[in-house]
């Protein structure tokens, strides 16, 4: 990490502190060397409180959760959110059953509830009319039941899986791995494929495949503390966006989320994807502070 900008100034300013060399009725026919010392250390509590701040670029650069990856088979933007920092929340509708569809429309709603946002992404896959396709739990509410059997398309890429929060823990698993735990979650969507499965890539993916598209996709730490998100900057296939996970991530368990209409919303650092309307959003806030 480089040295933060105004360094010197703090190392000169450390120093005149403890000279302890204060004007005085002796002192004061030395009143150009008395200024310089007063002037270095305004100096030095400027760059301190610079630095502090991170007004420097590192601290805030060091602190933000999302990150461009480059990578031999292209880009990606990476965030990774510690739960004991960030709540990580489902959201398809408000009180009165309306869709919230846009990303900037529960943007809109979480920040009049005093949430400070840190990003949006769709949080998996929906049918025409936005319902969800498989199970999606919200506020602890079933919004949809959990989907077992066989089908066309991605999500019935078997095997599929559920991305599930609950009491400040995270995971993702196989739907029946899943099914059989009996779990009570706060937040669940259910989504396919799996990308990574115990820390191997699904059968089904192949490296030289042409199915190529924009993706995303969730995972976590070993121990649930941690929420790993990726999305695409450009169409990839599953082969290689199973292998992000797996390989560079190092993640045991990973949910494609979403394809071609996927899209991420960083508010703090101007980052807007417009779009169609869609169905299961993804949203990161940052946690509040406990009372004592």
């Amino acid at each position: 990490m480089r040295a933060p900008q105004g360094a010197g100034f703090q190392a000169i300013y450390i120093a005149a502190l403890h000279k302890r060399t204060w004007p005085t009725a002796d002192t004061v026919s030395d009143f150009p060397s008395m200024l310089f010392r007063v002037l270095t250390l305004i100096a030095g509590l400027a760059a301190l409180s610079h630095t502090a701040l991170g007004l420097d670029g590192g601290a805030v650069e060091a602190a933000a959760p999302c990150k461009r990856l480059e990578t031999e088979v292209g880009a990606f933007t990476v965030c990774t959110f510690p739960l004991e920092t960030y709540e990580v929340s489902l959201h398809h509708a408000r009180e009165d059953g309306s869709v919230f569809g846009q990303l900037s429309l529960l943007e809109t709603h979480l920040k009049a509830a005093g949430k400070t946002v840190i990003a949006l992404t769709n949080g998996g896959m929906y049918h025409t009319d936005r319902r969800p396709v498989g199970l999606f739990i919200e506020h602890g509410e079933t919004r949809r039941t959990l989907v077992r059997g066989d089908g066309p398309g991605n999500f019935q890429l078997l095997p599929n899986g559920v991305f599930w929060i609950e009491d400040g823990h995270a995971g993702v698993e196989e739907t029946r791995t899943f099914d059989e735990a009996a779990r009570s979650p706060d937040y669940a969507t259910q989504s396919g494929p799996m990308l990574v499965i115990d820390g191997e890539l699904h059968p089904d993916f192949r490296a030289a495949s042409e199915n190529r598209y924009r993706r995303s996709g969730v995972g976590t730490s070993a121990d649930g503390k941690t929420v790993i998100f990726a999305i695409s900057e450009q169409p990839v296939t599953f082969h290689a966006f199973g292998s992000l996970f797996r390989d560079t991530l190092e993640v045991d368990n990973a949910l494609f989320l979403d394809g071609k209409v996927c899209r991420l919303d960083l508010p703090g650092e101007g980052r807007h994807e417009p779009g169609l309307s869609m169905g299961p959003m993804l949203a990161v806030t940052l946690r509040e502070a406990e009372e004592d």
